[in-house]
């Protein structure tokens, strides 16, 4: 992956470590951690909201900036691991994840939670392209390492789901700071665990570093971004929103550009036209969009229309995980008997239709559509993620799984950082246009605060609070603002979600029929 690709795919019989599995649990608890802090963060949103003042772009940006930095950083981390050791990398990450965590968890302002969320999101960089690279190298037999890599993207799909319901039962008892300090004895534990059973491993063929390339990645991804969540205060049509998307696209163009001339790309885009990888990573980050955008909507549904306890909104997202638990032993088996081709666009098209059964029926005043809704979108990201992710690795040499892990990783994050910028953001535009219409003739509140109104639901239903009469009916107003955008906003997700079904079925490769028995003259 880190030059050009090589001709023995991963696919090919390797040597096995002896401690294969034992290794394997260490990975799976590094790999938990990140995947997580993923969506942790969503329970904590209310109170981050009421706490430090934070707006809906403020939200978004305490979300994002893990994400970001993550998704930025995981081709030149996976590089480094390819480079100089893997079990160093790992190691590295596990240190850098908890420094980021003590400093979220002890901000006091949303620059701060920031902050040590974007140093979170180095360390995370660095975690997961390891514990994918690492996996595949002590793995030599093809059936355990697709078995290993199946769990791997389990537990990885799995703590995206439970992430909600840990918040939530963290919050019952402690502040939102309390969602950050669980991670550091999970680290330690992990970081003495990799030294004692991971064993060091790297490229074979060390390459030489892209610094310039990896710049240009992470300029693409940030322009582009930025641009996304900003676009409801800059407006979408505006001068800087229009600049911002046409430079990220611009510095993408040049960073493919670059990578195609340089005999040793960062990431070879000619791996593109294989269609089993190219498929398969953009079905995922289609995926994962849609997954993303959706939860960040849901955990505010959840406590501020519905009224949910922090608890009650972790314990309401629990069908995702029994979805994604189901969801994978069954796609596991569908693409053993059928290929990824079926498992991933089965998978993706349960999760579209579990997203168009909340956007359909989500009222906000029952919750048995969005317990609807979250198992079938559960399910669905069961079934087609380890089938896709076996499908990326699967065309790629291990000596180079360092950089081809972080292919893979890289489709999430930037699935999941744009899904919550585009979704986010698009109901953001419709919960405030709403409310700067239906609050003209509302109480007489001061000009800040009837624009924070505007701007966030959660400021909405604090100030309710302290209205007496005139309260309760500005609280209806925000639900209803809310629920008209979350609807509008899960129907796009719905229709991403969609797009991964058609991709995958288009152009993922049909398996190939075994060869008839040769007959005998």
């Amino acid at each position: 992956m880190h030059g050009r690709p090589a001709t023995q795919p991963l696919g090919t019989r390797g040597d096995s470590h002896p401690h294969r599995w034992r290794i394997l649990v260490v990975l799976l608890l590094a790999l938990l951690v990140t995947s997580i802090d993923h969506t942790i963060i969503n329970v904590a949103l209310p109170s981050l909201a009421v706490d430090l003042g934070a707006s809906s772009a403020g939200l978004q940006w305490i979300v994002d900036s893990y994400t970001l930095v993550f998704a930025g950083l995981l081709l030149i981390a996976g590089a480094l691991g390819d480079r100089f050791g893997r079990r160093g990398a790992l190691a590295a990450g596990l240190v850098a994840f908890a420094v980021g965590s003590v400093v979220a968890a002890s901000g006091s302002s949303v620059a701060s939670v920031i902050a040590g969320r974007a140093v979170m999101g180095i360390g995370g960089a660095l975690i997961m392209p390891a514990t994918l690279s690492i996996l595949v190298n002590v793995f030599g037999d093809p059936r355990e390492r697709a078995k290993a890599i199946g769990v791997w993207a389990a537990v990885s799909g799995a703590g995206i789901a439970i992430g909600p319901i840990v918040g939530g039962a963290l919050m019952t008892r402690f502040s939102w700071s309390s969602v950050f300090w669980i991670n550091v004895p999970l680290l330690l534990a992990a970081l003495a665990l990799t030294f004692h059973l991971v064993p060091r491993s790297r490229a074979g063929r060390p390459s030489r570093l892209d610094p310039v390339g990896a710049v240009l990645s992470i300029a693409a991804i940030t322009a582009v971004t930025y641009a996304v969540i900003e676009a409801p205060e800059n407006g979408w049509t505006s001068a800087v929103t229009g600049l911002l998307l046409v430079a990220g696209l611009a510095i993408a163009v040049v960073f493919v550009w670059w990578e195609l001339r340089r005999p040793e790309p960062m990431l070879d885009v000619r791996l593109f036209r294989l269609p089993a990888f190219t498929a398969a990573s953009l079905s995922l980050t289609l995926l994962f969009f849609a997954m993303a955008g959706a939860m960040f909507l849901q955990a505010q549904y959840l406590q501020f229309v519905l009224g949910f306890s922090a608890l009650g909104a972790g314990a309401a997202l629990v069908p995702a995980a029994l979805g994604m638990l189901a969801g994978t032993g069954l796609g596991s088996r569908l693409s053993a008997a059928h290929g990824a081709r079926l498992a991933v666009a089965a998978g993706t098209l349960a999760g579209a239709l579990g997203l168009a059964v909340q956007a359909v029926f989500t009222d906000g005043g029952s919750y048995l559509p969005t317990g609807i809704g979250l198992f079938l979108f559960g399910l669905g990201a069961g079934v087609a993620m380890p089938a896709a992710t076996d499908s990326i690795m699967g065309a790629l040499p291990a000596a180079r799984a360092g950089v081809g892990s972080a292919v893979n990783d890289t489709t999430r994050e930037l699935g999941g950082v744009l899904g919550v910028a585009v979704v986010g953001s698009v109901a953001a535009t419709a919960y405030s246009t709403s409310m700067q219409a239906a609050t003209l003739g509302g109480p007489g509140l001061p000009e800040a605060v009837r624009t924070a109104v505007n701007d966030s639901i959660g400021a909405a239903m604090a100030v309710s609070a302290d209205l007496g009469a005139d309260g309760a009916g500005l609280a209806r107003v925000a639900v209803d603002a809310f629920v008209g955008g979350m609807g509008g906003a899960l129907w796009i997700a719905a229709a991403v979600a969609l797009w991964g079904t058609i991709v995958a079925a288009v152009h993922l490769p049909r398996p190939q029929a075994p060869a008839a028995p040769t007959q005998l003259a």
